[in-house]
């Protein structure tokens, strides 16, 4: 049976977004409106790619830092191949600079035996300054209808990046719940010795974890160059700090082991929902920052109080039992 705990991380995420949504509806008519709902998906896309890799890296109690400079890395590149009107070549090689730029941070943790926070930190500069080298300060103009599509187009009245983010969900929702990869993600974050004396490559799950997030980096990095028809050398800027925002609003704990992609993903839309309705109210951009960092350590206290009382009920349970 599920712990009181267990349920309420499930729940509370989820019950934050209601709250966010009937305060929105109430003091905005315009909030429910279809063309604002389609706005605030389109506009949480990005950030909710970028956490999907961002919740695995968290559940191994890792933190990867660097999303927001590789989706700028990748961008810009991308952008540079499709100025010469090869569209595939350019996604192919967004995708391998994605790819690579998560291998780094994977061996830098599981070879070079660097706490994440310092092996993603360094890299996230380094990537941001090879981003500035690549694009000498300038903006990357791409004019490629069918890359423009990627973060323009619709499918039935769909935005399509709102499509794109949805299956990657469900791709990644799969292999976290239903594959031995997913269970070993969770035993590695849950007690990584114990995982590694029962035969689990610990190094390897880390290293695949840093590699997915590094491609899914690249994935956004196509969104936002698509929507604004160029990569700008300071694309991604702060976006990590979004994307580790929502897997945290969403209920997975940095202490590693618990969380899952739904709670992500509604992590994501809270973000959507709080900025879209303070925009509506025409908040100042520096109070919504201010709400955001409120919220987050809200549900950062809220996490650690849960445990302290799962802790106190399992005390009393074994007592009980004695």
């Amino acid at each position: 049976m599920k712990s009181f705990r267990s349920i309420f991380s499930e729940m509370q995420a989820l019950i934050v977004l209601i709250i966010l949504v009937v305060i929105a509806a109430f003091l905005s008519p315009v909030f429910f409106t279809v063309t604002n709902l389609l706005n605030i998906l389109l506009e949480v896309a990005v950030t909710a790619i970028l956490a999907i890799g961002q919740t695995y890296i968290i559940i191994l109690a890792e933190i990867d830092l660097s999303v927001g400079a590789v989706l700028g890395l990748s961008g810009t590149i991308t952008a540079g191949f499709l100025s010469h009107g090869n569209f595939v070549e350019g996604l192919l090689i967004g995708l391998f600079v994605g790819l690579c730029a998560g291998l780094v941070n994977g061996l830098l943790v599981t070879i070079g035996k660097l706490p994440s926070f310092i092996a993603t930190l360094g890299t996230m500069t380094a990537f941001s300054g090879l981003t500035l080298v690549y694009t000498q300060g300038n903006p990357i103009s791409v004019s490629s209808p069918s890359f423009e599509f990627i973060g323009q187009g619709f499918v039935a009245g769909i935005p399509f990046p709102v499509l794109l983010m949805v299956i990657l969900y469900v791709i990644f929702w799969i292999i976290l719940h239903r594959s031995h990869f997913g269970r070993y993600v969770f035993a590695t974050g849950g007690n990584e010795e114990a995982s590694r004396l029962s035969g689990i490559n610990v190094k390897q799950v880390k290293l695949w974890s840093f590699v997915m997030a590094g491609v899914l980096s690249a994935i956004a990095g196509f969104i936002i160059t698509s929507r604004l028809n160029s990569a700008e050398p300071t694309t991604g800027s702060g976006l990590e700090l979004d994307a580790i925002a929502a897997v945290i609003l969403g209920g997975t704990s940095l202490t590693g082991g618990k969380g899952g992609l739904i709670g992500t993903v509604i992590g994501a839309i809270i973000l959507g929902v709080l900025d879209n309705g303070m925009n509506l109210l025409n908040v100042s951009a520096f109070y919504q920052g201010v709400a955001k960092g409120v919220i987050i350590l809200l549900a950062v206290l809220l996490d650690r109080n849960m445990k302290s009382l799962s802790s106190l009920v399992r005390i009393a349970s074994f007592k009980k039992s004695a």
